[in-house]
């Protein structure tokens, strides 16, 4: 029985050294911070007071109920930011593949398929104009030589008009000459002279004109019957005159309408490559307005892109300054729940009235 009480008192001695030991060391880590401090004091304070016990252990478990809340709030609202954070990267990358795709898509159509369109619809366009020049220089030219030509048509009509007058002064003196004088005979000569004159040696009645002048070079016209060859000569040589006047006012005539037709179908042609040119334009503007507003929206776009990446940086940025605070609020948080809960340990001690801050 003695045995039994001696290992009992030995016992209980030994637990309340442990236990001495243990609350020195408490109270000594609770010094090394300042909320330690600040609980060691309240500890002092409520024992110098004479205050109860349990008042203080409530007040203390009070605390670390308060800190417990605030770190699961904490832990909770991080979770959410921390959600929330994700969802926004994923969206900013989105936003920004998506833009990245459409800058590309929008660049490639610009390349390969308005650009090529737009300098096809430029070339054949170029090229009509200059098929339109080429027609207004064919009928300019057409203009001149037609007028040119009907120039030479009054030239030779003129001159044949002046056969014609020559021929019938001819005629007149040729009739009468009943009993000619040396005088008359050498007019008459000299008006066939003048018919020869108007009659280019080109021309088809030259020869007919040469003949008549040396018939009558050798004449004294005392023949009635040479007379008369000599005016039947000259009246077949007017007829002839009058029929080349004719057929040449002829041939103007169908030369003149195969140059207006001409100059219509010219007209005709112009105007088509005038069409073909409107067509083209309207194409064109069309296009050029197509590339316009996709040029503005690759640009918006590629603005959106980089507007993208400066929200993505900022948010990364910003949610590692918000980690940032996290931790340190939760390592906060966590020592001084620690601290609570061994200044509970010292309160809840048996004996805690030496304690000195």
């Amino acid at each position: 029985m003695k045995t039994v009480l001696l290992i009992a008192l030995i016992t209980i001695a030994f637990t309340a050294r442990v236990q001495q030991k243990n609350f020195a060391k408490i109270t000594t880590d609770l010094k090394k911070s300042t909320y330690g401090n600040a609980l060691l004091h309240l500890v002092e304070l409520h024992s110098m007071a004479g205050g109860p016990v349990q008042e203080l252990i409530d007040a203390i478990e009070e605390l670390i109920n308060d800190l417990e809340e605030e770190l699961e709030e904490l832990e909770f609202n991080f979770q959410q930011r921390t959600n929330q954070h994700n969802s926004l990267v994923i969206g900013f990358e989105q936003d920004i593949q998506d833009a990245v795709i459409d800058v590309n898509n929008t660049q490639d159509t610009l390349d390969n398929l308005l650009f090529p369109r737009k300098e096809q619809l430029e070339v054949r366009i170029e090229q009509i104009q200059e098929y339109q020049e080429a027609n207004r220089k064919k009928y300019e030219e057409a203009v001149l030589t037609r007028e040119q030509e009907h120039e030479d048509f009054e030239f030779q009509v003129a001159e044949l008009n002046d056969a014609t007058a020559a021929v019938d002064d001819a005629l007149a003196l040729l009739s009468s000459l009943t009993n000619p004088s040396l005088l008359q005979i050498k007019r008459f000569q000299n008006s066939l002279k003048n018919i020869e004159s108007k009659i280019k040696s080109r021309s088809k009645m030259a020869p007919m004109i040469k003949a008549l002048i040396t018939l009558a070079s050798n004449q004294n016209f005392s023949d009635q019957g040479i007379i008369s060859q000599i005016v039947n000569a000259l009246n077949e040589f007017r007829n002839a005159i009058v029929d080349s006047i004719n057929a040449q006012t002829a041939a103007e005539a169908d030369a003149q309408a195969e140059h207006e037709e001409y100059l219509s179908q010219l007209d005709t042609e112009f105007a088509e490559f005038q069409r073909q040119i409107n067509r083209l334009n309207v194409d064109l503007t069309a296009t050029n307005e197509k590339i316009d507003q996709l040029s503005e929206f690759r640009d918006q776009r590629e603005a959106d892109r980089k507007q993208y990446i400066a929200e993505l940086e900022l948010e990364n940025n910003t949610y590692a300054e918000e980690t940032d605070i996290y931790t340190n609020l939760k390592n906060e948080f966590t020592r001084e729940l620690g601290v609570s809960e061994q200044a509970l340990s010292v309160v809840e001690s048996a004996d805690f009235t030496n304690i000195q801050v």
